[in-house]
């Protein structure tokens, strides 16, 4: 089976070529920077290399150079490769000239001579991911899940010198940005606007990184899309050369799926996962039984429990606008929604009307976004409660959700207005919901 579309050669040898006698920049010194400095001192481990943070930061040894501080940036013009950890944004950065930037993903796709499945999009990359692996694994295939999860990628590089292990990997758009090689089978998802700040133009920027997926391609590989999402919307003129491989909007599958995928865009995923996965040996039966087995996300429509009579489901991971009416779609039975987080200039007015429409549906409100866009929803006449913090929301829920309803959180928004990231928003959700749970328990005993 192909490896991946760049006919470079392969493996350890090929890699230790790249860098030889280049002048090497790790630009971030968090996990993948760490992961960075431990792969790059394992092939080359008398090399000087370079360390860039804006933090302050210890000396790994004696054969690097530490450039730390507001300005760290600034030391590219040094280097002849700045080997960048993804969550560093240019936005207001020029790279100097004459200076190659690359990452991990780029690395691994370039070199590692192991097969992979790419999975980018907005939102289902990781449910499709996991799919995938799991239906690989179901059939026998030797896989490994790697990427935008876990750990970083070259921390398997010695996994990946086995030709018949596939690699799984979930690519962010962040990861894609400074990439110039193509998975054998790309996976897209779907596209909506996010993480618009972190790219010079906005929205093409996103974009543009996220194709990298497919630019590489050729005519050996494939490109996995739901027919449903015209590709032309994602690629203008960029037309890969790889085969096509689409699947229809899937309101039917031809096997039953866990409950833990309820909802069209959870079965769109199955169903580009399915594709996928049968592409690198998957069976049927494999298929099948992962589907069936299923055990979900965290935080991606994660039933929490029932409290006082209220199923609470935690959908933290849904930080677009899509997301949230998606969940809301496949929960037909939720009353109560929690929205709001960090404000990154997105239009909200279709998410608005489309609220609007279920005039039973009562919202909690959180900042930014969730209070920003309250004067409107009310003027739509939507019942609306603004909170001023999480336990506020949770209280307010636990009063006007009704015993047998559900309530959901699903901010359709980021939280970094707030919180570290959505897991630790999803994880004070929890708390809160099952503390205020057994003090309801404890007043009633």
């Amino acid at each position: 089976m192909p490896q991946n579309s760049l006919n470079n050669p392969k493996g350890t040898s090929a890699v230790e070529a790249f860098f030889r006698g280049k002048r090497t920049l790790i630009l971030g010194f968090g996990r993948e920077g760490h992961s960075s400095y431990a792969f790059l001192r394992s092939i080359l481990p008398d090399a000087i290399l370079g360390i860039a943070d804006a933090r302050t930061i210890e000396e790994p040894d004696t054969n690097c150079r530490i450039h730390s501080g507001p300005d760290y940036l600034a030391a590219m013009i040094e280097y002849d490769i700045v080997l960048k950890s993804p969550g560093i944004a240019f936005v207001d950065v020029v790279v100097p000239h004459g200076v190659t930037v690359t990452c991990q993903t780029d690395i691994f796709l370039r070199f590692a001579p192991c097969a992979a499945i790419g999975v980018t999009g907005t939102k289902g990359k990781t449910t499709t991911s996991t799919l995938i692996y799991e239906m690989l694994c179901a059939s026998g295939v030797s896989a490994i899940l790697a990427g935008n999860m876990g750990l970083p990628v070259l921390d398997y590089w010695q996994a990946a010198q086995s030709p018949g292990t596939v690699f799984v990997l979930e690519l962010s758009s962040h990861q894609l940005e400074f990439t110039n090689a193509s998975p054998h089978v790309a996976v897209w998802t779907n596209l909506y606007p996010e993480h618009l700040d972190h790219y010079q133009t906005g929205f093409s920027g996103y974009l543009n990184a996220k194709r990298n997926i497919l630019k590489h391609q050729n005519a050996e590989d494939y490109y996995v899309f739901c027919n449903a999402e015209s590709p032309d919307t994602y690629l203008g003129s960029l037309h890969p050369r790889a085969s096509p491989c689409s699947v229809k909007a899937p309101e039917m599958l031809p096997f039953p799926v866990s409950d833990r995928l309820k909802g069209k865009h959870n079965l769109t995923d199955v169903a580009l996962a399915a594709r996928a996965a049968a592409l690198l040996g998957a069976s049927e039966e494999g298929i099948a039984k992962a589907a069936l087995a299923f055990k979900g996300v965290e935080h991606r429509m994660e039933p929490i429990g029932t409290f006082a009579g209220i199923t609470f489901v935690d959908d933290c991971i849904a930080t677009v606008p899509a997301a949230t009416l998606a969940a809301l779609e496949a929960l037909p039975t939720c009353r109560t929604l929690i929205f709001g987080g960090q404000d990154r200039g997105i239009d909200y007015g279709p998410f608005c009307t489309a609220l609007s429409l279920s005039q039973r549906l009562s919202l909690i409100a959180l900042p930014d976004t969730g209070h920003s866009l309250a004067p409107r929803l009310r003027e739509l006449g939507m019942n609306i409660i603004v909170a001023e913090d999480m336990e506020d929301a949770v209280n307010s829920a636990f009063s006007c959700t009704q015993m047998g309803e559900i309530c959901l959180l699903s901010p359709a928004a980021p939280s970094y207005n707030i919180y570290r990231d959505f897991e630790e928003k999803a994880e004070h959700f929890q708390a809160l919901v099952r503390g205020h749970s057994r003090q309801i328990q404890s007043i009633c005993g």
